[in-house]
């Protein structure tokens, strides 16, 4: 039987053992956002997740949902552990579930507005009368077209029509098909496309910059557990498989983010705020 001052000592060393080492823990999710299908998600999150998993002792689960709205319904909900999203769903990530920013993806993005290279609109006004393909209205470089778009008189729904995709890659392929005249999506999910479709692409309007995506964790997590994991994340980032990581969606690294810069996006926030509450 052990001695009181053994099992003081067994006790301090289970208090200050790094969560993460214990075997005993459910995985850990990771929700990432759905701007690309499933199938790419977890393609392209899988090493992380893995690599992760080396660093935390820990398994992690990657997760995603089949729509933006899911998606946002589910964070609401608290119901990833960590989190990687569009900087306005992090900003209602905060309020609505306490999620805490931990990183970003450091090269900013844009909204790109393409049409086939062998389109005949040359200027945003002779979109007036056609059809915008868009992965969701709740992307984040969706709304920053829409808002470049209005920029030139051109009213969403009003002057031009609007067709949902469900995925940046479905709302390109619309265009690719001839079945609109244009798409709107992301730069990173533009870099991401195969070269033979980016070919036959051509880029009408570019946005201004808007902060890439971010990683959050929840509160249910220690602040040793973030911390853990914020220096996995730039182990990764600094490894040869992280850096191809980097490369191939243009994401530059990680960086920090500031309560400032969520503040930002306020607007576009409360936008989708009201986009989730009327019905789907």
């Amino acid at each position: 039987m052990l001695d009181r001052l053994t099992r003081t000592l067994l006790l301090a060393c289970l208090l200050l053992c790094p969560p993460f080492a214990r075997a005993d823990l459910p995985p850990l999710s990771f929700g990432v956002f759905p701007n690309l299908s499933a199938r790419q998600v977890v393609e392209i999150y899988q090493p992380l997740a893995k690599t992760l998993e080396k660093h935390l002792g820990r398994e992690i689960v990657v997760y995603s949902a089949r729509d933006f709205r899911t998606f946002a319904q589910r964070t609401a909900k608290g119901e990833y552990d960590i989190l990687l999203t569009a900087p306005h769903l992090a900003w209602l990530a905060r309020q609505d579930a306490g999620y805490r920013p931990l990183l970003k993806y450091a090269t900013p993005t844009h909204g790109l507005l393409v049409v086939r290279k062998d389109s005949d609109l040359h200027e945003p006004q002779a979109l007036r009368g056609k059809t915008l393909a868009r992965a969701d209205a709740l992307a984040v470089t969706v709304l920053a077209v829409q808002a470049e778009l209005a920029a030139h008189g051109l009213r969403a729904g009003v002057d031009y029509h609007l067709r949902d995709a469900g995925t940046h890659n479905n709302a390109v392929m619309q265009v690719i098909n001839n079945k609109a005249e244009a798409a709107a999506l992301g730069l990173h999910p533009y870099r991401l496309l195969a070269p033979d479709l980016r070919a036959q692409l051509r880029v009408l309007i570019e946005t201004p910059h808007v902060s890439s995506l971010m990683v959050l964790t929840h509160p249910r997590l220690r602040d040793s557990e973030a911390q853990a994991l914020h220096k996995a994340l730039l182990a990764f980032a600094a490894s040869p498989e992280g850096q191809t990581f980097m490369a191939r969606g243009a994401y530059g690294g990680f960086a920090a983010v500031d309560g400032q810069e969520l503040r930002a996006f306020r607007p576009y926030a409360l936008e989708v705020q009201k986009l989730l509450q009327e019905a789907p």
